[in-house]
């Protein structure tokens, strides 16, 4: 019998707030992207909550069974909130006025709140920010700049990070956004197994490359090769020998490199270190860790190494600070 998956992460209440007229798409994409996770070794425990116990949305269908506005709100919560269509994208209707007085009396610093299109005007409206790196759907950038004058608006981003607050572009980024936080919260392998699962790229943050190691290199079909790369896929972290990845592609040292070469596009040692950074960029951005720590786990020699090859594959020096 196959063997359960080991739990990764931290369990994680996540609360999708629904108000009427919600875009389907920007509420189904992120859960089901966290129902696959759990089904990797996540745990992610899903709510669905709003003002009313009913909810109409974009398509014309009626959620039920919808549980009230949580009060108070576990730390380490995520708080997701879909956009709504264009015709109901108005902080101040009614079931919005209640969204925002809600938002702004439970939000605090251990909570993750998450915004997809339209709703980062309602965390504009609560007042969460200014000062702060946010995005929106293209149309409404005008909008959230006059509800936000001081937040520092990115309207070139498919989804923003900054801290415990998260928005997306809409509709198809918050799948984007979505794997991106479970990549933090449960490991970048669950966030694979989440892409391959939806057959979407694996996106990262804004500030970073807009397509993942893991599945990049991956459009051919020589097995030899794809053997190699799912065994480094795997172990991302581990020090591979190139005597190793041969003997699991069955093939010799010398002639792996060469099928690596002309079918993938790169020696397998940068494949190797393309997979590292991938592995260590969301444990760049845990503060608690050290970047000796970060390097370690990672399966650099040191923090010199790792800065060493990220300035190599990367183009660019290691900055901590702009990958919060």
């Amino acid at each position: 019998m196959p063997s359960e998956p080991a739990c990764a992460g931290p369990v994680v209440p996540v609360y999708f707030i629904l108000l009427p007229g919600h875009l389907l798409l920007d509420f189904a994409g992120p859960a089901e992207a966290l129902r696959i996770a759990n089904q990797n070794g996540a745990r992610f425990t899903l709510h669905y909550c709003g003002p009313d116990p009913q909810a109409g949305n974009s398509l014309g269908l009626s959620l039920g069974g919808l549980v009230p506005l949580p009060e108070p709100v576990p730390d380490g919560a995520w708080l997701i909130i879909p956009g709504l269509s264009s015709a109901l994208a108005n902080e101040n209707s009614p079931a919005s006025k209640v969204a925002v007085a809600w938002l702004a009396r439970v939000y605090r610093a251990e909570l993750q709140l998450i915004t997809i299109c339209s709703a980062a005007l309602l965390a504009a409206a609560a007042g969460l920010l200014p000062g702060r790196r946010c995005t929106t759907h293209h149309s409404l950038i005008g909008r959230l700049r006059a509800l936000a004058p001081t937040a520092r608006i990115e309207d070139d981003r498919i989804f923003s990070i900054d801290g415990n607050i998260a928005s997306s572009a809409g509709i198809t980024t918050g799948i984007d956004l979505t794997l991106e936080l479970i990549s933090r919260t449960a490991g970048p392998r669950v966030a694979l197994e989440v892409a391959r699962e939806m057959v979407v790229w694996l996106r990262r943050d804004g500030g970073s490359s807009q397509h993942s190691p893991y599945l990049d290199h991956r459009n051919h079909l020589h097995p030899a090769v794809h053997r190699a790369q799912d065994a480094i896929a795997a172990a991302p972290e581990r020090r591979w020998r190139m005597e190793e990845l041969a003997e699991v592609a069955c093939v010799s040292p010398r002639h792996l490199a060469r099928l690596f070469k002309q079918h993938a596009g790169l020696a397998p040692n940068d494949y190797c270190q393309q997979m590292q950074l991938a592995y260590a960029e969301p444990l760049l951005a845990r503060t608690d860790w050290s970047l000796e720590r970060v390097a370690e786990a990672a399966g650099f020699g040191s923090a010199r190494d790792l800065r060493r090859v990220w300035l190599r594959q990367r183009g660019l020096a290691l900055r901590r600070a702009e990958l919060g």
